[in-house]
């Protein structure tokens, strides 16, 4: 039974690159999906209110692939 992680929606980072074909969908099927179980990100933001930056994948590591797409489209 998929539990999809209450804060996967529009606003989410890893809908977002996930969506434009930059990371794999065993991101989201391993921790969106799962109810958000494991996910740095949804810790960070709930514990701290921090909004990761959406190459910081779902188990704390960076994705360099998202984050030079960013750079090289100035949003970051």
């Amino acid at each position: 039974m998929t539990r999809v992680c209450i804060w996967y929606n529009e606003t989410s980072g890893i809908k977002r690159v996930y969506d434009l074909g930059l990371i794999e969908d065993k991101w989201v099927k391993d921790y969106c999906l799962n109810g958000g179980i494991g996910c740095v990100r949804k810790k960070r933001y709930e514990k701290e209110g921090y909004v990761s930056p959406d190459y910081i994948l779902p188990d704390g590591s960076i994705s360099e692939e998202v984050k030079d797409y960013y750079l090289k489209k100035g949003l970051i």
